[in-house]
């Protein structure tokens, strides 16, 4: 399957997810910025693959990196992105979207499982789509954080190195 064929709208993914659902299979989401695709994402994406049957990843759109991350960021575009995470092996479907985070986006596709990294895991940072998942019947999962592999850091070490 070529990338760009993983790369649907979310009307487009609900109107598979019936589907999915006689057949029995697990949906899994899992979303974020993926701005500057280095092996903690491929380790995490890996690790929510494991989870279920099929892997949906939300990107963050441009517009909503900025509100997330600052006006500095995204270093690299949604369209080169969404195409980079679709090429990924763990990777089923990939949808851009526009929210800070995707409360409305999982009150309509309900997938079975929706992973945070372990970082939310304590309770001290506010998950505000769990009450959603949870409402639905679906399942909110953490994937281990993988130390010393994040975006920040890297661009920190680029930074320095320049």
């Amino acid at each position: 399957m070529k990338s760009v064929a993983k790369q649907l709208t979310l009307d487009e993914l609900i109107a598979l997810r019936p589907a999915w659902a006689r057949e029995g299979r697990r949906v899994v989401w899992t979303n974020g910025c993926f701005d500057i695709l280095h092996v903690g994402h491929i380790r995490s994406l890996r690790d929510a693959k494991a989870l279920g049957d099929i892997l949906i990843v939300g990107l963050n759109s441009d517009a909503s990196v900025r509100r997330n991350k600052g006006p500095s960021r995204p270093v690299v575009g949604e369209d080169d992105r969404a195409e980079m995470i679709a090429a990924l092996e763990a990777v089923d479907y990939v949808t851009i979207f526009d929210d800070v985070e995707p409360s409305a986006i999982l009150a309509r596709l309900q997938p079975d499982i929706h992973c945070k990294g372990a970082e939310y895991a304590d309770g001290k940072r506010p998950v505000p789509e769990l009450h959603i998942v949870l409402g639905y019947g679906g399942e909110v999962r953490f994937l281990p954080l993988h130390e010393g592999r994040s975006t920040s850091a890297l661009l920190a070490r680029i930074e320095s190195a320049s």
